[in-house]
C-alpha cells in the first residue's frame, strides 16, 4: 500500500509531501491545477519515461520519493531478496532523480537500481490506468493469471506448469540418450571390463598391508638371516660371547660377596641382564626357524603386488583407493543401466505427455467457460459506464504446441464503438476508455488481483450523471479490497471517496506552483459544491454537496 510521497521541483511542484491511507481516495481540483501531476510522479517512480521537461524551471533536479507498506507481499520480498535490494522490514522505498541535463537515476531501498528494476518492483506495488505504460493488465501473464484466479483455476494452472516441466525434462533426457547412445554403450562395455578386473583382484586393504610386509621380509631373507645369526653369535655362540663373559663375572661376584655383601645388588642387576640377553637369543633363534625363504612363495607375492600396482596405474590412483574405484564403477553402471533403457524411457516420455495433454485439455475447457462468463460480466460493467455498444472478450487463441501455461494464449479484446471489430486491449487509444475498462476488469477480478494500489486517471472522461454515480460506486467497492486513487472532475465520483485531496494552483515568488492538501468535512462540502458547478456556490449547492457526501 502507498503510504507516503515526496515530490521536489517536479513540473510546477516545488515541494510536496503527502501521506495516504487505505480505501478510496479522490484527487480533485480546478482544470489546469495539475491533478495528474501526482499520477505522473508515481509513474516516474516506478520506472516511467523521464525527460528534462519534468524538472521545474530554474532548478537543478527533480526528485520523487515514494514509500510503500509491503506487509504480506511475499512475492515482492522474494524479488527484492533475489535482486539484493532489501531494505527495512515490510517497507519499500523508491526514489527517482532527474537532473537539469536529463540524466536519470533510480534507487530502491537506498540501493542504486536500473529503470528496469524499478519497473519490475512497480509491478508488485502499483497499477496506473490511463495514459501510462505501467498497466499490468496489458501483459499476457497478468491476463492469464486474472482469468485463472477468477475461475478458481490457479492450482490447476500451477499443476499444469509442473506437468509440462516434468515432461520436458524426460523428453530432453531421452533425446540426449538417443544422441549419445553409442558413446554410452562404449562406456558401459569399458566399465564392465574394469569391474571384472577389480572383482577378480579381490583387493582387501588389510591383506594388502600384510602382503607388503611379508614380501619385504621374504625379499630380504638372506640379509635378515645373516643379521640374526650374527646376533646369536655375539650373544651366546663363542667363547667371547656376551653371555659367556657375564657368566664368568657372575661367578667371581659370588666369591666377592663373601667378603663384601654390598656387591649383592650388582650381582642381582647382572643376573637380570643375563636373563634378558638369553630371552633375546631365544627370540632370534625362533625368528630363524620361522623365516621362510621358499622362492615360490616369493614369486607368488611378487605377482600379487604387480597385479595391484598395474590396476592402480590404470585407474591413476593409489592402491588403497581401488575399493573406491570399484564402488564408483558399480554406481556409474547403475546410472547408465537406468538411462540406457531407451524403450522404458520413451514410455515414460509418452506417459508424461499424456498426463500433460489431459490436464491441459481440462484446463482449456474450464478457461473457455470462465472466459465467456468473465467477458459477459465486464461487458455489462463497460456498458454501465457509458460505453454503450461496447463489448469485452477474453479470447483464447490455440497454440500450435502447448507450453507450461496451457494450449492457448489469452488476449483481452474490446469493442468501444458499435460495428467496430474486436481489438486487443493494448490497442485502445483513449486513456479514459482504457481506465474505465481497467476499472471494470478490476471490479470483476478484485478477489484475485494482487497489486495493492490502483490509480485511475481520466476514468470519468466523457461521462456524467447516473454513469458517474456508477463509476464512483465501483471505485468505492474496489476500495474495499485495494487502495484506490482516482483523479476526477465529477462530484458523483469524488463524493464516494473515503478521503479527498484537492489540487490547487498557487503563485509563489512570481512563479506558478501546484499544491495538494487533504480536505476535512467542511472543505469537502465546499469542494464538492464547486464541482457541482454554477457561477457562485450557494447554500443550496452546499446542501446538495453535503447530501451527496452523507449518501455515500
Amino acid at each position: 500500500m502507498l503510504k507516503f510521497v515526496s515530490i521536489r521541483n517536479f513540473v510546477i511542484v516545488d515541494f510536496l509531501e503527502l501521506h495516504f491511507t487505505s480505501g478510496f481516495t479522490a484527487l480533485t481540483g480546478e482544470t489546469g491545477a495539475g491533478k495528474s501531476i501526482l499520477v505522473d510522479a508515481l509513474s516516474l517512480a516506478i520506472g516511467g519515461r523521464g525527460d528534462v521537461g519534468m524538472v521545474r524551471d530554474g532548478c537543478d533536479r527533480a526528485e520523487i520519493s515514494v514509500e510503500f507498506d509491503t506487509a504480506g507481499s511475499s512475492n515482492l520480498h522474494c524479488w527484492l531478496d533475489d535482486q539484493e535490494l532489501v531494505g527495512d522490514v515490510d517497507i519499500c522505498l523508491l526514489r527517482r532523480v532527474i537532473d537539469a541535463n536529463g540524466r536519470s537515476r533510480g534507487f530502491i531501498n537506498g540501493h542504486s537500481a536500473t529503470l528496469q528494476q524499478m519497473r519490475d518492483a512497480g509491478k508488485y506495488l502499483l497499477d496506473i490506468y490511463g495514459q501510462h505504460e505501467h498497466q499490468s493488465l496489458l501483459t499476457p501473464d497478468t491476463q492469464r493469471n486474472l482469468l485463472d484466479g477468477y475461475a478458481n483455476l490457479t492450482s490447476e494452472a500451477e499443476a499444469l506448469t509442473k506437468l509440462f516441466s516434468e515432461w520436458q525434462v524426460l523428453h530432453r533426457n531421452c533425446e540426449k540418450l538417443e544422441n549419445n547412445n553409442e558413446a554410452l554403450t562404449n562406456e558401459r562395455d569399458l566399465l564392465f571390463f574394469q569391474k571384472r578386473e577389480l572383482e577378480a583382484l579381490n583387493f582387501n586393504l588389510h591383506a594388502w598391508v600384510e602382503l607388503q610386509t611379508s614380501y619385504a621380509r621374504l625379499a630380504h631373507a638372506a640379509s635378515l638371516l645373516e643379521v640374526v645369526q650374527f646376533g646369536v653369535n655375539v650373544l651366546n655362540e663363542t667363547d667371547a660371547a656376551c653371555i659367556t663373559q657375564i657368566n664368568a663375572l657372575i661367578s667371581r661376584l659370588r666369591v666377592g660377596i663373601e667378603f663384601d655383601a654390598s656387591l649383592r645388588d650388582v650381582l642381582s642387576i647382572l643376573e637380570g641382564t643375563k636373563n634378558d640377553l638369553q630371552e633375546v637369543v631365544y627370540s632370534l633363534t625362533r625368528y630363524t626357524e620361522k623365516l621362510d625363504i621358499d622362492p615360490q612363495v616369493l614369486r607368488d607375492q611378487e605377482q600379487q603386488i604387480a597385479a595391484v600396482i598395474e590396476l592402480s596405474r590404470k585407474h591413476c590412483i593409489a592402491p588403497e583407493k581401488l575399493p573406491d574405484a570399484l564402488r564408483n564403477i558399480i554406481a556409474r553402471l547403475g546410472d547408465i543401466g537406468d538411462a540406457s533403457n531407451l524403450s522404458e524411457m520413451r514410455k515414460n516420455v509418452i506417459a508424461a505427455r499424456n498426463l500433460y495433454d489431459s490436464a491441459a485439455a481440462r484446463l482449456s475447457v474450464a478457461r473457455k467457460v470462465a472466459a465467456d462468463k468473465f467477458s459477459r460480466e465486464i461487458t455489462i460493467l463497460m456498458q454501465d459506464m457509458a460505453m454503450q455498444g461496447g463489448n469485452f472478450a477474453a479470447t483464447l487463441r490455440p497454440l500450435a504446441q502447448g507450453n507450461g501455461q496451457g494450449l492457448e494464449v489469452l488476449d483481452f479484446k474490446v469493442v468501444i464503438n458499435p460495428g467496430s471489430p474486436l481489438r486487443s486491449l493494448t490497442k485502445v487509444a483513449s486513456g479514459g476508455e482504457l481506465s474505465r475498462i481497467g476499472l471494470a476488469i478490476q471490479v470483476a477480478a478484485s478477489k484475485v488481483f494482487t497489486v495493492p494500489t490502483l490509480i485511475f486517471d481520466e476514468v470519468d472522461s466523457g461521462i456524467g450523471g447516473r454513469v458517474a454515480e456508477i463509476v464512483g460506486a465501483l471505485l468505492k467497492r474496489l476500495g474495499g479490497r485495494h487502495q484506490v486513487m482516482c483523479v476526477t472532475h465529477l462530484p458523483q465520483v469524488a463524493s464516494m471517496a473515503d478521503v479527498q485531496y484537492k489540487v490547487s494552483k498557487l503563485s509563489k515568488d512570481g512563479a506558478t506552483v501546484s499544491g495538494m492538501a487533504i480536505l476535512d468535512e467542511a472543505e469537502r462540502i465546499e469542494e464538492i459544491a464547486r464541482m457541482l458547478g454554477g457561477v457562485e456556490i450557494t447554500e443550496i449547492t452546499r446542501k446538495h454537496a453535503a447530501e451527496m457526501l452523507k449518501a455515500k
